[in-house]
């Protein structure tokens, strides 16, 4: 008799996805917080907020890694995209005054290989124990007629907690009120489409070539994490009054700042108030590519945008700078259309 058709036959091992659930288990234990009641397991998870909020509002948001996933694939390194996942949402949340309560990821492979995914999952764990998040579930999904090969596709998902007369949402933002950059690590998860067509296309430069003004392999500034500042934001929340927050991604400084801006108001950029990573100069050179362009796709540097009252800024910048943290005065709310534009300072004019 005939042997029939199986799951596992039409290119689904539901049994080496099941074995790789308590991989994740152990992982999600590492992260828990004493709110999860139920988490890896079950259909779904329980979770309350902190007993400390009064009047909780949730803050929930999603996003994925980008074409990223591309450079990780090529280099086979797969820890960095995990931490990309995690800090790709809770820097969103985090925008809002959240703290980061809970995450799920959603992990979709044309055949899932083991040691992939547990570096994948691996790095997410330590994206959430870094954020201060648990990772409460999620869902890997073996789709061989979707995906080609070994290739896979992530998506993160998280919910967070922010008391209610503690929102950051920028109605109050005046003119006049300075613009603080915190220094991002680098390219973070955004516009790799363009930075593989410039690198990888048209310049060819092989990822595990040195390069020297990079000081570094291409693979290890490629592959570079996008920073968590969660930890970071909400010690400045416990000491300073912040108005509006921006987490710089696709579309850079021009468009992520004013999208947290009043009506009314925009922002002005004070260019070379801050350094610039080698990494975009090198982008900029090889495209070429506009500058424009450069600062309407990248971070260029800074990752994560606050706006503060301007007398402020210089004890909150003080007080990051015994930190060790690098961050600057690098622009001003001003009257006028909610949008962004950058000026040179003029000549003899001290910026503050």
């Amino acid at each position: 008799m005939a042997r029939g058709l199986s799951y596992r036959s039409a290119g689904v091992d539901a049994r080496r996805a099941s074995r790789l659930v308590d991989t994740i288990a152990e992982l999600a234990r590492k992260t828990s917080r004493p709110e999860v009641l139920r988490g890896i397991g079950g259909f779904g998870a329980l979770f309350r907020a902190p007993r400390r909020y009064r009047r909780p509002l949730w803050v929930a948001s999603t996003d994925g890694v980008g074409t990223k996933l591309r450079v990780a694939l090529a280099a086979a390194r797969h820890r960095e995209v995990g931490i990309d996942l995690v800090a790709m949402n809770v820097n969103d949340v985090l925008t809002l005054g959240a703290e980061p309560l809970v995450f799920l990821d959603y992990f979709a492979t044309g055949r899932l290989e083991t040691r992939v995914a547990k570096e994948v999952l691996a790095g997410i764990a330590e994206g959430c124990r870094e954020a201060g998040c648990a990772l409460v579930g999620g869902e890997i999904a073996e789709l061989p007629s979707f995906y080609p090969g070994g290739e896979y596709d992530l998506a993160g998902f998280v919910v967070g907690v922010v008391e209610e007369k503690k929102v950051v949402d920028g109605r109050d933002v005046r003119e006049g009120d300075a613009v603080i950059g915190l220094a991002s690590a680098g390219l973070h998860s955004n516009g790799f489409s363009l930075v593989r067509r410039v690198l990888l296309d048209k310049a060819a430069l092989p990822l595990d070539a040195r390069i020297p003004e990079l000081g570094c392999r291409l693979a290890d500034e490629l592959l570079r994490p996008t920073r968590i500042y969660v930890p970071l934001v909400r010690r400045i929340l416990t000491r300073f009054r912040v108005k509006a927050m921006a987490h710089i991604t696709g579309g850079g400084l021009v468009e992520n700042v004013p999208r947290v801006l009043p009506e009314g108001h925009g922002v002005v950029f004070w260019k070379g108030t801050w350094p610039v990573p080698p990494i975009f100069d090198l982008v900029a050179r090889l495209g070429p590519v506009g500058e424009r362009e450069m600062y309407r796709t990248f971070n260029m540097g800074v990752g994560f945008v606050l706006v503060v009252e301007r007398k402020v800024a210089p004890e909150l910048l003080g007080e990051l700078g015994r930190g060790g943290e690098q961050a600057w005065w690098i622009g001003e709310i001003r009257r006028g259309p909610r949008a962004a534009r950058f000026e040179k300072p003029k000549v003899g004019e001290k910026m503050p």
